[in-house]
């Protein structure tokens, strides 16, 4: 398996900053565009394990779009064949650090897709 063919990883980074403009300006739409339609998957966050899209998407829907500005650091992405990529990232918000983790799969019809993430905040 070939990892980090260079156009699938700048598609995963292009998709990866998409993601992360949504999240910044609460863009609830494209933020549940970016999960993949499917009860089996899923986003543990830091107060929060959340299983399958439709829990995600409400989530999403009832989050306060205050407060959520970030700095990332030391974000590392890799691919894995054509398909399947996984995004790392720390984070700091209002003095915060935390982490963020993500799984990736490109899907037929859909594109590339999250199917699993994980964010968590450093104890201060």
């Amino acid at each position: 398996m070939q990892m980090d063919i260079p156009e699938v990883l700048a598609e995963v980074k292009a998709c990866f900053a998409d993601y992360e403009r949504a999240l910044l300006t609460n863009d609830v739409d494209r933020l549940q565009e970016l999960f993949h339609r499917d009860p089996r998957t899923l986003r543990y966050g830091p107060a929060e394990n959340l299983y399958g899209w439709d829990q995600i998407a409400a989530f999403r829907a009832g989050r306060s779009p205050v407060g959520l500005q970030r700095t990332l650091e030391n974000t590392i992405i890799t691919t894995y064949g054509q398909d399947f990529a996984v995004a790392n990232t720390e984070f700091l918000r209002n003095g915060r650090r935390g982490r963020q983790s993500q799984s990736w799969v490109r899907l037929p019809a859909e594109g590339w897709r999250i199917v699993a993430a994980h964010v968590s905040l450093m104890a201060e």
